[in-house]
């Protein structure tokens, strides 16, 4: 316990100050993103931002039609889709969001991901190229069968499973340095990382519609840059 409240103070004091946080959506549009794949991204009246899939599975599962095994049809469920800044060069910053996923939902937030998830749309995947594997993502995870629960530093550290709020709103903080990532989760620091070496140190940020079947809705994304490059954003 001792050890996990020294690491809140830390992360805390890593944090910036509030007057540097500035809207990385806007509420109203997707001014500044861009949809990578078949994903629908909508703006709410209230501006969450809403992500489903446009699929059909009428014409997806009919007997003959174009998904006619079941190995054609498990790859093009794992068909991922994203939604990424039009930015690619954030570095260290701080990244604030919150999110809610439906039951059994997997999502995440790329960063550092220089291929902006070109070969995660494909159909199959290439898993050994997807945002987890060329940059870092930070897992949102309601159940999916995944060993890796919600806030997870994706290959490098796993979160604890009891931080989340399944089926609610959850706050979730990326502090990006580039020496360590570090997530917070509610509030709590859930995984510290400092990385691969040999991976980019700056990119766009990307939010996840991991296959077909994902609905997943984000608000109140906010950023806090470090250094020169937010003085003039």
């Amino acid at each position: 316990m001792k050890l996990m409240a020294v690491g809140i103070v830390l992360a805390a004091a890593w944090a910036l100050p509030a007057a540097d946080w500035k809207p990385l959506f806007n509420g109203k549009n997707l001014d500044g993103w861009e949809v990578i794949g078949d994903g629908q991204w909508t703006v709410m009246a209230d501006g969450t931002l809403l992500g489903q899939r446009t699929t059909n599975l009428r014409t997806q599962l009919v007997p003959g039609g174009p998904l006619p095994t079941a190995s054609d049809f498990r790859h093009w469920v794992d068909q991922q889709s994203w939604l990424y800044t039009k930015r690619n060069d954030f570095g260290e910053f701080d990244l604030h969001l919150e999110y809610w996923i439906r039951t059994m939902g997997n999502s995440g937030v790329s960063i550092r991901d220089s291929s902006r998830a070109k070969w995660a749309v494909t159909i199959p995947p290439d898993y050994t190229k997807t945002p987890s594997k060329i940059g870092y993502e930070i897992q949102i995870n309601n159940r999916y069968p995944d060993p890796h629960p919600s806030g997870s530093i994706y290959g490098f550290m796993d979160a604890p499973k009891d931080a989340q709020h399944e089926d609610d709103w959850n706050a979730m903080d990326i502090i990006s340095r580039n020496d360590k990532i570090t997530v917070k989760l509610n509030g709590r620091v859930v995984a510290e990382h400092s990385g691969d070496p040999a991976r980019p140190k700056t990119g766009p940020i990307g939010l996840q519609l991991h296959d077909q079947f994902q609905v997943v809705m984000f608000r109140n994304i906010r950023i806090a840059e470090v250094g020169s490059r937010r003085a003039d954003r």
